[in-house]
């Protein structure tokens, strides 16, 4: 099909359904003379979600238009980014994501043998590329390297180097990879400029960038590996599906934030060039659509229902995850999976006869079982008078007078975002917690404050999407 195109046809078929795109003069340059070479690079840290299918079907509009594709696998990105991924589970999960991937890419009909894979760690711990981020690190400011990675990189209060590091190294793989442009979500802008700034300091060609739009979750916002409720696990079994899309944020002629609109969107359509909302005989029967504005249209005017979209979507994405989940249900696979996202470790209770339940079972103390959000005081309130039957987290300190203070959450979070522990991310909270069986007391006691004011369970710190839970001065305090 390549060979049939033009220049023209094949930038149009690489720039569709793109938010932005960075030098589109050196695209057109290039397509005039050979074909493109394009890198997509994914940090192999939690469990790939359905709203990677959107780089997907942009990976297939590229083979389309005959570009050289690489997938990197940044494992090293991974550890680097405040530890989401650590070191021991690297190998692990990188051979969990190549499988996921790999899959992910045959349930669209993509040839892999198209496709080049690589590992990060295969040529970033070389002498030349090591050589090269000392180069670039005597030249990017602290603030740069800060900016850029704000809307990748884990932001918290006292940021480690390693996150400092990621977007200059992100940059650096444009070079090694011998790319002529780096394909990433919008909220990757920032690296890219970053790349486009310092590359040529180095001697090295800038190159172009092309951004996908970041996708609404089944919340609203962003679809994230960290947040159960914003996502579709690719392993999720029909019935898990159905009960997220009834979840699902889909409110009656609102097109805007719609997870389920915007995956018609940036995923059906792409791959299929049409998509079937099913709909009762007596409301019209089903309609086949072939642009999607039209499904958009209906759908701000009510024409189409919420239930019978999400009903629509429901079939089309089982469609697309049945050949994944065929393919884990061997031996080998399922094995690779629980090793390379283990599951919490297990406190008894020491009860004896004690038999499980939801949530994890009643003789398991994990954190991940507190449902905790983020909150929004609208009235001013005496702290001193906060007991922990008020539901309000706070650091406190015995003494005369005791000292109370509320919990912070990172910057730009919104009531209603999840906290968790770290490492504890994936675990599903109890819809009710049991008073008899004490959970919250008995997870409570390991609940304190470091001595950076970083809230913690054990050595694990609590965490939102955005960053670090911390509260401003009681360093030792308890948490209640």
């Amino acid at each position: 099909m390549a060979d049939q195109l033009s220049a023209d046809e094949k930038f149009n078929l690489v720039t569709r359904n793109l938010q932005e795109v960075l030098g589109e003069e050196k695209l057109k340059q290039v397509l005039q003379e050979r074909e493109l070479k394009v890198y997509w690079g994914t940090a192999t840290t939690g469990k790939p979600h359905v709203a990677y299918f959107v780089p997907m079907s942009k990976i297939a509009d590229f083979l389309k238009a005959g570009c050289e594709v690489t997938i990197l696998f940044a494992d090293l990105h991974a550890f680097l980014d405040n530890m989401k991924a650590p070191w021991e589970l690297l190998e692990l999960r990188v051979k969990y994501y190549e499988q996921v991937i790999k899959a992910m890419l045959e349930s669209i009909g993509v040839p892999l043998e198209k496709l080049k894979f690589v590992k990060g760690t295969d040529y970033q711990l070389s002498r030349e590329y090591t050589l090269d981020v000392y180069r670039l690190s005597s030249m990017v400011t602290e603030h740069d390297a800060k900016k850029a990675g704000a809307e990748v990189v884990k932001q918290v209060d006292h940021p480690l180097l390693s996150g400092l590091l990621y977007p200059g190294l992100q940059a650096l793989d444009e070079e090694y990879l011998k790319v002529d442009a780096q394909f990433g979500g919008v909220d990757q802008r920032k690296i890219f400029t970053l790349a486009e700034k310092y590359l040529p300091s180095l001697g090295y060609a800038k190159r172009a960038h092309l951004m996908n739009p970041m996708v609404p979750g089944l919340t609203g916002a962003k679809m994230s590996s960290s947040e159960e409720e914003s996502k579709i696990d690719l392993l999720d079994s029909k019935e898990d599906v159905k009960k997220k899309l009834k979840k699902a944020f889909c409110e009656p002629g609102n097109i805007q934030n719609n997870g389920v609109l915007s995956f018609v969107k940036y995923v059906l359509f792409p791959l299929r060039g049409e998509f079937c909302v099913k709909k009762d005989a007596k409301w019209g029967g089903d309609k086949i659509y072939t642009v999607f504005e039209e499904v958009e249209k209906d759908f701000a005017e009510e024409v189409v229902h919420p239930g019978d979209l999400k009903a629509s979507v429901e079939v089309a994405l089982n469609q697309l995850l049945e050949p994944i989940r065929k393919k884990f249900e061997s031996p080998e696979l399922r094995k690779l999976t629980n090793s390379a996202y283990p599951g919490p470790s297990k406190t008894k209770t020491g009860a004896k006869g004690a038999k499980g339940g939801g949530g994890g079972g009643d003789d398991e103390l994990a954190p991940s079982r507190l449902d905790i959000r983020v909150g929004k005081i609208v009235k001013k309130i005496d702290m001193r008078g906060i007991e922990s039957q008020a539901m309000l987290l706070c650091a406190s300190i015995e003494g005369e007078p005791r000292r109370v203070e509320p919990l912070d959450p990172p910057d730009g979070s919104s009531p209603g975002d999840r906290v968790f522990v770290e490492g504890y991310e994936a675990g599903k909270a109890d819809d009710r917690l049991n008073p008899k069986k004490k959970v919250w007391e008995k997870l409570q006691v390991d609940l304190m404050i470091s001595d950076e004011c970083v809230a913690q369970w054990t050595d694990k710190q609590l965490m939102t999407k955005l960053g670090q839970i911390t509260c401003k001065t009681l360093k030792g305090g308890n948490i209640s």
